[in-house]
């Protein structure tokens, strides 16, 4: 009962921060490494299809920005489908002794990204429209691929790409990230429910939390403070992948 109390909340608090600053996979895939024990490549797999209904939820919060922007979604889904699908067959095939040396720079990375995440956001505004939309595509497919191997941090990068070539506010470029995420999580959660290499009673229980913490934040995040908790977020980031390096290495 315990457990499933901790799982619940997690799901919950790991939705909520998305919703706000980002970053939440970095709260729960050490937590379940390490708290729970389970296979970083089971708990990985677990961790998309748990917080799959928070990505559904912070989609359709942004309903009410997406008309200036929603030509994009129709040019970006084929390369999204298609990048996070073999980002997902990627991370199946990876061994488990290969991913667990992997896994602490793919924290590093998203920690990094999340720390710095307004100098990255600053840079891609001041640049706007500095690439062609091919290009954007192409860029999107690899961001996809990322997305669908694990996927922390990959909002952060589909902003910085999208601000390159999208015409729009911050806001209205957010609405198109996030139903590309949403088809990101989506492609990924079905190959792992069909490899069968998830633990389904922990995504169920996160997805519940994560379905709770999505409506809270939807509420609420007005009156949190991003850029405090986008910090705090990215140094426990930091120190989890300073402690699965240490540990793989």
């Amino acid at each position: 009962m315990w457990q499933g109390l901790i799982l619940f909340a997690l799901g919950g608090i790991a939705s909520a921060i998305n919703a706000v600053a980002g970053g939440g996979s970095l709260i729960t895939f050490p937590a379940l490494t390490v708290g729970f024990r389970m296979p970083s490549n089971i708990a990985n797999a677990t961790n998309s299809v748990g917080l799959w209904p928070g990505s559904m939820a912070g989609a359709i919060g942004f309903l009410n920005l997406f008309s200036k922007t929603s030509k994009y979604l129709k040019l970006l889904f084929l390369p999204t489908l298609l990048g996070s699908i073999l980002g997902a067959e990627l991370f199946i095939h990876t061994s488990l002794t290969v991913f667990d040396r992997i896994i602490p720079w793919l924290i590093l990375l998203a920690a990094f990204l999340l720390l710095f995440q307004p100098q990255v956001k600053t840079f891609a505004m001041r640049h706007g429209k500095s690439i062609s939309t091919w290009t954007g595509c192409v860029l999107q497919f690899f961001v996809s691929i990322y997305g669908g191997y694990f996927g922390a941090g990959m909002g952060i990068m589909m902003l910085a790409t999208f601000a390159l070539f999208m015409d729009g506010t911050i806001h209205e470029i957010n609405a198109v990230k996030g139903w590309l995420g949403l088809i990101i999580n989506f492609a990924a959660t079905v190959l792992f429910l069909m490899e069968r290499i998830i633990d389904p009673w922990v995504g169920l229980i996160l997805a519940a939390g994560a379905i709770v913490g999505g409506f809270w934040a939807a509420k609420t995040s007005q009156k949190v403070n991003p850029d405090k908790m986008r910090f705090a977020i990215a140094i426990y980031g930091l120190a989890a992948g300073i402690y699965f390096l240490i540990r793989a290495y």
